[in-house]
């Protein structure tokens, strides 16, 4: 074993510290516990030995125990995957080709902006033509991450443009709530509506527009949207 003589009679002569046999005794225990009740952690074993063994011993003091022993609780939970919401995507037939649109409302450009307001936040969802620059509509929306807005201002596009004989392009990004089922089912209404998307903001000059428009025309969407408040 590699150990000096002087050094093992030094060691049989050595006094046992109380806490040492109070150590192992505890070990112990929690081995025994561990084998019936595998499956609770090492909160419910130290509550355990406190209640029925008469063993006061705290957390921590367990945790431990089970840390020297390489001790984990055999969980017999099984965590179920969540669903995922549904995501539909569409190819981004389009790219940098922005000059390639000839006519008025071949295609559409939908995006959001953010702003406060008297302390107030609102969203607002544009549509707009990219040929003539025109916000067709526009829908507010006075909370964080409300969708009716994207939903109410498509269904308004589609609205305004049902006696347009010609196709006409939708494009947005690839946010949540324009890969979101609820409105993407609002195309099935239409097939004269084809459906884009791409990963970068939809036209580059969009926010400029947007946030001009908004400057000239804030309070008077404040005054037809939330006049109640």
């Amino acid at each position: 074993m590699h150990v000096s003589r002087s050094g093992y009679y030094k060691w049989r002569s050595t006094t046992r510290y109380h806490y040492k046999i109070r150590r192992e005794a505890v070990i112990t225990a929690v081995l025994s516990v561990y084998e019936q009740h595998g499956s609770h952690s090492y909160r419910w074993i130290a509550n355990y030995l406190r209640l029925n063994e008469d063993i006061s011993v705290s957390d921590g003091y367990i945790y431990k125990c089970y840390h020297f022993l390489g001790l984990k609780s055999k969980s017999g939970h099984q965590r179920k995957a969540r669903k995922t919401k549904s995501r539909t995507t569409y190819p981004n037939l389009i790219y940098s080709t922005w000059e390639t649109v000839d006519r008025p409302r071949q295609v559409v450009v939908s995006d959001m902006t953010a702003f406060s307001f008297n302390g107030l936040y609102f969203e607002v969802t544009f549509f707009f033509d990219v040929f003539t620059k025109e916000i067709l509509t526009y829908r507010i929306a006075p909370r964080r991450g409300s969708r009716s807005q994207y939903i109410d201002g498509l269904e308004d596009v589609r609205k305004l443009l049902i006696d347009d004989p010609n196709p006409v392009i939708i494009h947005t990004d690839q946010g949540s709530v324009y890969t979101s089922t609820s409105f993407n089912k609002l195309f099935v209404k239409s097939s004269k509506f084809i459906r884009l998307m791409s990963r970068v903001r939809p036209k580059r000059y969009f926010s400029k527009i947007a946030i001009l428009d908004l400057q000239k025309n804030r309070t008077i969407l404040m005054k037809e949207n939330f006049s109640g408040i």
